[in-house]
């Protein structure tokens, strides 16, 4: 079989603030929904194995179909806040749209599904029009409302199927929970007809039963509903509850008496009743402490009960293991991770080993593969939220190996210097030399860590001597009232590999600048903030990253430049505006009366000579610095050049012209980028993406090469693999930071 072109590396991505999004199937994958869009989760593998995309809304609910006879399902049904309702159906071990469900007013909010009689699938859906409808599918991939029940203006939050108990002594049980931090358990079993009419004995203490009939044409079945417990355990409200599935043990079909709760006092509990009196106690009760994380909408229990999963406000999804070797014991385990809202920029570093990018839910993450000793392929997991904004995040550059520049709403840069303790911590995770990253970076200078002060709102650098305790005598004198609190309240640590998964690290901030950056890009010590809400304003400012202190304006646009960057030889610098022209500066040689390299202006198109007729989105250069692509809201992509300054003989303006076609990618290209590797034939590829694209900018794919402290470097396997794959990753405003494997070869 041919190798594939490109494949997915990695999708980090988080689920919807919704309490019915997450769904954990027979055959281990856990489906939830991100954004528009359906993921599929394996937690054997730590990946996202594949993304259904069908709504044009925020996706609320998500719901296997189970079987009987609890084989792996092979539908899925989603409901969104476009309205619709979407049933996904597997073939050839993948899974595509079956049918699509037209007919609520206003954003569904629950589904629920179960098999029928003559392999029909009915599924029930709730929405905000205060209606839940009746689906009937059938295998000629049609679906019919068979009936709409209205509750007026009353809204539902969930709804559920089961099958009615039969006439042989069968009970099904009902969980219930709300607002008031408790959880009712309810019975609900068929009465004969000699029940029906016996008068309740009032001497006897017993639950109260409600009774109701069921007719299907000429027959009638009555059934009675009582309460078999509430569960007090919870301190706030109860948003989720699951059964364990049932399983097949011995040939006969087992359900478990075993339920799990979630709350937003950010805890789950599993109840269970005991052996001895029956009364339902709590077993375990797991759970997330300190002010960083948000309370529980939902949970979801493996197959087999030995895994238990909840997702928070945030979209965060929370996993823990039973310890196989110490009964009662649940640790805590590595799950999926990614931004709560849309991704707006993202970089990798200069020796390709990390990304970090940047969102609307104001963080900065940072992902990283992590190659276990018993597994031989690295996954790719977030490590680490350097920077917690208060602002809506915008753009992100890195200066140096760690050390990066981010830019918000509130027109401020910020500097940031990741301390020792995290590039100790990340040599663990990544089974990378520690002294090969601190020689790539200027250690010397490097903080142990970074605290938050008191009445602080920035990070502060800790650095070794401040680690120093103070004397007892010291202790005692205090020349004012901020001498009885430490200003440093870091304490280094070497930390599991589990437990920094789940760590947010700090990075001290090291400098501000009050203007609005969108981007920066290059290993030379100039970087290119801009602010741009007025003609005036609409300028490139140059800062030096020694003393970071302004160099430069660069004005040349009219409306606010949207791209920057520099080319690889570090001569040229490209800027692309909203007017639709881009701008082209040329770096001059430093002189003795300005030791500082200052640019000038090379070439730029008008108002007369522009090619572009919308707004111009991204920019980037070729490896061999003489060609550079624009993409435009206009649905161009276009390639320019040749950018050659020793050619005077014909002017800058009229020498750099469109050097290719224009591609008409049929919707707005709002990302471009070209590779950094030439191919085998010096053909320039690139790629086109949501809100940013970034090559790694070395050759192979990441945690593939052998870098290991303990194992020696295959020279010849990491040769084919650098001249093999290159690797590419996107920021979108679906919520997601994608890396793909692109195979040059297959090219």
């Amino acid at each position: 079989m041919a190798a594939p072109v490109i494949e997915t590396c990695h999708v980090a991505c988080c689920a919807n603030r919704t309490p019915n999004v997450v769904s954990w199937s027979r055959g281990g994958t856990i489906a939830f929904g991100t954004c528009n869009s359906v993921a599929l989760y394996d937690p054997q593998e730590r990946r996202v194995v594949a993304v259904l995309n069908g709504h044009a809304g925020r996706v609320n609910a998500v719901q296997w179909v189970h079987r009987e006879d609890c084989a792996p399902e092979s539908h899925l049904v989603s409901g969104g806040s476009d309205n619709r309702l979407i049933l996904w159906e597997a073939q050839n071990e993948k899974f595509g749209k079956s049918v699509e469900c037209e007919g609520h007013t206003g954003p569904i909010s629950a589904v629920a599904a179960i098999y029928t009689e003559g392999s029909g699938i009915l599924v029930a859906s709730s929405a905000s029009d205060s209606t839940v409808r009746l689906w009937l599918y059938t295998d000629n991939r049609k679906a019919e409302c068979l009936h709409i029940i209205s509750f007026g203006s009353g809204f539902m939050m969930d709804v559920s199927l089961a099958l009615l108990p039969g006439s042989r002594g069968g009970e099904l049980l009902l969980a219930s929970c709300s607002q008031d931090c408790l959880i009712r358990v309810w019975k609900l079993f068929a009465k004969s007809g000699t029940d029906i009419h016996t008068e309740d004995d009032h001497t006897i203490i017993k639950m109260k039963e409600d009774v109701f009939e069921v007719k299907e044409r000429d027959m009638s079945s009555v059934f009675a509903v009582s309460l078999e417990t509430v569960l007090a355990g919870h301190e706030n409200w109860v948003y989720g509850v699951h059964w364990q599935p049932p399983s097949y043990k011995g040939g006969e079909l087992q359900q478990p008496l075993s339920l799990l709760s979630a709350s937003m006092d950010k805890t789950m509990i599993l109840w269970a009743p005991e052996e001895g009196s029956g009364v339902w106690v709590e077993q375990v009760r797991v759970g997330e402490v300190g002010g960083n994380t948000l309370g529980f909408y939902g949970c979801q229990m493996s197959p087999d009960g030995s895994m238990i999963l909840a997702h928070a406000f945030h979209g965060a999804l929370h996993l823990w293991c039973k310890d196989q070797d110490k009964e009662g014991v649940w640790r805590p385990g590595v799950v999926i991770s990614g931004h709560f809202n849309a991704v707006q920029d993202l970089s990798w570093d200069p020796e390709g080993e990390f990304i970090l990018s940047v969102g609307s839910d104001q963080t900065t993450r940072l992902f990283t593969p992590w190659r276990k000793q018993d597994v031989k392929l690295a996954t790719w997991h977030e490590i680490s939220r350097p920077q917690i904004h208060g602002y809506d995040m915008q753009c992100l550059a890195m200066v140096g190996r760690f050390q990066f520049v981010s830019g918000a709403d509130e027109k401020v840069l910020r500097v940031f210097q990741a301390p020792r303790n995290f590039v100790e911590n990340f040599a663990n995770i990544s089974g990378m030399s520690l002294e090969k990253l601190l020689t790539s970076s200027d250690s010397a200078n490097l903080p142990e860590g970074a605290s938050t002060p008191a009445l602080g709102l920035s990070n502060k650098a800790v650095f070794q001597g401040e680690l120093v305790p103070k004397a007892k005598e010291e202790e005692k004198q205090f020349n004012s009232v901020s001498d009885q609190y430490h200003e440093s309240y870091f304490h280094p640590l070497n930390l599991t590999v589990h437990l920094l998964v789940f760590q947010t690290v700090l990075c001290p901030s090291t400098y501000s600048a009050c203007r609005l950056m969108m981007n920066l890009l290059h290993d030379s010590p100039r970087l290119c903030p801009l602010q741009a809400s007025k003609v005036e304003h609409a300028a490139v400012l140059l800062w030096s990253t020694g003393t970071w202190r302004q160099l430069q304006t660069l004005p040349c646009h009219s409306l606010t430049v949207t791209q920057m960057a520099f080319s690889p030889d570090a001569q040229l610098l490209l800027a692309v505006s909203r007017d639709r022209t881009w701008s082209l500066w040329r770096r001059n040689l430093p002189s003795p009366e300005s030791p500082e390299p200052q640019f000038s202006l090379h070439a730029h198109t008008g108002k007369d000579t522009a090619v572009h007729s919308r707004i111009i989105w991204s920019c980037d250069w070729s490896p061999d610095s003489k060609y550079f692509v624009t993409s435009s809201r206009d649905k161009k992509v276009i390639v320019w050049g040749p950018c050659r300054l020793e050619d005077e003989s014909v002017p800058p303006p009229n020498r750099i012209k469109p050097c290719s076609s224009l591609l008409d990618v049929g919707d707005s290209a709002t990302a471009v980028a070209f590779c950094p590797v030439l191919c085998s034939d010096n053909r320039q590829s690139h790629a086109l993406a949501v809100k940013r694209l970034r090559w790694r900018p070395r050759a192979g794919r990441a945690g593939r090469e052998n870098n290991t402290k303990e194992e020696e470097t295959d020279e010849e396997s990491e040769a084919e693999e650098k001249s093999s794959w290159v690797q590419l990753a996107s920021a979108s405003a679906d919520h997601s930071v994608k890396i793909f494997n692109v195979n040059k070869l297959a090219l």
